[in-house]
């Protein structure tokens, strides 16, 4: 008994031994826990690669983690490897092995390096999540937000997925396994240095190329290498261009030409034309004043069309050169944009850069066609369109316009008057009184397709002749007389010789009246008349017929007898 007793306590310190054996080892083991160490593969099973890590037993790496389905892994026994060493399965001291693990602390090692260091790391974006983007940094995951992936908005970020880029690291914990990445900081660091090299050699007419990063209504912005410019959309091309996307396009190279630079603001101007001949050039050669060229019209504005005479020469067509007769239309009732016309070269300005076009001088002249269709004195026919306050305005061939003043509307009438005999749409006839064709102006009349009854009634009358006539209308500053069909009027001074029988009141209408005719306005339709003249005048044919005061006769002996045969006489003619 004593003896079984000694050798079962020896056999339980021997297995006491071994577990603080095992448990040293395990521990020494175990400290190794979440660490990369180093191994060597021994071989490679179905699902797994056997390693070799310096410990009393293997480890086991998932095959997966070395290359993909279907394919053989590039490992052979004896490779060396770096493993992370995850956990032991067992108290047998099974270990399992993790090569992405290792891969990942192996890039959080490098990572933490170029953070310290502030350097630059490489990576994809291969991901997209709540506001940004996953990149993968040769095995670490890090974040990159949607406003540092580009200097400028990125609509689509799709060409850039899998594409190897560098990025600036703004912020990372490896503890809880956060990393923040930038490619817009790393952008914005070259193209400071790329625009410094650029702006330090810039200068105004150097022709470089460029990439049309965006564009908007006024031009496009260029990008140089490191610097933008602005191509102003008058500068894209020397013809019209209404929008700079008709020409251009985002991601196109173009060459331009600077043609301005401001070092202090860096502001550059660009064009393209400038690299193209001048068509302006010898313009006024090419375009002689009153000549005739076929165009095309390219924009329509309130005051008129601009049309192209070729590739970057344009003239104006004023909205009052469009039309003979259609003076208040918009210019794009009577032409629309593409269309081809035909112009006349007005005026030509080389250093304005302006071609003055007329439209309406290729067609005929509506009022030189109608004056060969219809001199003056010709009779025509047409619609009264309007009546207005001076007259009656008639359509005429050619849509054009006649007026007819309310003076030729009678020849006895006033015009105000006789205008009430007419009403719009009436269809009358009337005479050609003139036609100025400068002035775009044809002058009618009505009362002219008769006689005037003014000639005829004046007709055998003649200045200084003695007529009679009947008083009509006393005025405060004479009377009227109608004289044989004609006006006549007598002024309160020609009413008697002397100034006590100048009084009109003397008169009543319906009376006769003798009176020598002093003057004939036809122009006006008048005669003047006067009883003063005559009485001076039958005065002075008394002092010849019946002798002078010398002879011993007095005046009122004179002009008694001279009253006694002028009345011997009327009474001879009455009866």
């Amino acid at each position: 008994m004593a003896e079984a007793a000694t050798d079962m306590t020896a056999e339980m310190g021997g297995m006491e031994d071994f577990e603080a054996l095992l448990n040293e080892t395990l521990g020494e083991n175990a400290s190794l826990e979440g660490t990369v160490i180093k191994g060597t593969v021994i071989a490679v099973r179905n699902d797994h690669i056997v390693v070799d890590v310096g410990l009393k037993s293997e480890g086991r790496v998932p095959l997966k983690e070395f290359t993909k389905a279907g394919e053989d892994p590039e490992l052979r026994p004896g490779d060396p490897i770096d493993v992370f060493v995850e956990r032991y399965e067992d108290r047998d001291g099974n270990i399992m092995l993790s090569r992405d693990k290792a891969r990942r602390e192996e890039a959080w090692n490098e990572l933490e390096k170029a953070y310290n260091e502030n350097q630059r790391v490489k990576g994809q974006i291969f991901g997209r999540v709540k506001g940004g983007f996953t990149v993968d940094l040769s095995g670490a995951m890090a974040f990159l937000p949607g406003s540092q992936v580009d200097i400028r908005p990125v609509r689509d970020v799709t060409p850039l997925m899998g594409q190897p880029f560098e990025f600036q690291i703004l912020k990372m914990d490896r503890a809880r396994g956060n990393i923040v990445v930038s490619r817009r900081s790393v952008l914005e660091e070259t193209r400071a240095e790329e625009r410094a090299k650029l702006l330090e050699r810039l200068k105004e007419g150097e022709i470089l190329d460029g990439v049309v990063k965006n564009i908007t209504d006024y031009g496009a912005f260029v990008d140089l290498g490191g610097v933008d410019g602005l191509l102003h959309v008058t500068d894209i091309s020397w013809k019209r261009i209404n929008h700079p996307t008709e020409a251009l396009s985002i991601g196109q190279t173009v060459r331009v030409q600077v043609i301005r630079f401001n070092p202090d603001t860096q502001r550059i101007s660009l064009g393209m034309k400038q690299l193209e001949a001048d068509p302006w050039e010898g313009v006024a050669a090419k375009y002689p004043v009153g000549t005739v060229f076929a165009g095309r019209v390219t924009n329509i504005t309130d005051y008129g069309a601009f049309v192209e005479l070729e590739p970057g020469v344009e003239g104006l067509v004023h909205v009052s050169e469009m039309s003979w007769t259609k003076k208040n239309v918009h210019p794009g009732k009577i032409v629309s944009t593409s269309q081809e016309v035909n112009v006349m070269i007005l005026d030509v300005d080389p250093d304005k850069r302006r071609i003055s076009l007329g439209l309406k001088q290729t067609m005929g002249n509506p009022w030189s066609d109608f004056l060969e269709r219809f001199p003056v004195g010709s009779e025509v026919e047409g619609e009264i369109k309007n009546i207005t306050e001076f007259g009656l305005f008639i359509g005429l061939p050619g849509e054009i316009d006649g007026m007819v003043h309310l003076s030729d509307l009678d020849w006895n009438r006033s015009g105000d008057e006789a205008v009430k005999d007419y009403g719009k749409g009436d269809v009358v006839k009337a005479k050609v009184l003139d036609v100025d064709v400068d002035k775009e102006r044809i002058s009618l009349g009505i009362k002219q397709l008769g006689d005037d009854p003014y000639s005829a009634a004046t007709a055998d009358l003649r200045k200084g002749q003695i007529v009679t006539g009947v008083v009509t209308q006393v005025q405060d500053n004479g009377i009227e007389v109608e004289v044989g069909g004609a006006v006549g009027f007598i002024r309160k001074s020609d009413l008697a010789r002397d100034r006590a029988d100048q009084r009109p009141e003397r008169f009543a209408v319906g009376e006769k009246v003798d009176a020598k005719i002093t003057n004939i306005d036809k122009a006006n339709r008048r005669i003047g008349l006067s009883i003063k003249a005559r009485e001076v005048d039958e005065e002075k044919q008394a002092m010849a017929d019946y002798g002078s005061t010398d002879s011993g006769a007095s005046l009122g002996d004179i002009l008694g007898a001279a009253l006694k045969q002028a009345q011997a006489g009327k009474k001879g003619d009455d009866e």
